[in-house]
């Protein structure tokens, strides 16, 4: 049984950075997935990979894997540089903007 931790990266829809500040470890699955003849959906037999453990550390996650005994690989997040602004969201309202804001 194979996992990887890793910390979540921001969702694509939203500028925060929430659910994104705890670790994760998934398992990886074991069996390739199948079609169903009958309905054409994509299933698969391996109930573990459905499984996403949220721990606070890195450390966490690491000690609990080694405790059950579980192959992990530890992905690193890359760092980003936060999206500030001066004014923030507010600043699209200003009345002393330089130019002129419409739709």
């Amino acid at each position: 049984m194979r996992a990887r931790i890793f910390k979540p990266a921001k969702t694509a829809m939203s500028s925060g950075t929430a659910k994104t500040r705890d670790w994760v470890l998934e398992f990886m699955p074991e069996t390739p997935r199948e079609i169903d003849p009958l309905t054409g959906w994509t299933g698969s037999r391996d109930t573990q990979a459905q499984v996403k453990l949220q721990f606070e550390s890195q450390a966490e996650a690491e000690d609990y894997a080694r405790d059950k005994g579980i192959d992990y690989v530890v992905l690193r997040p890359q760092a980003r540089k936060a999206n500030l602004r001066p004014g923030g969201y507010g600043d699209n309202f200003a009345t002393n903007r330089r130019g002129v804001w419409t739709h």
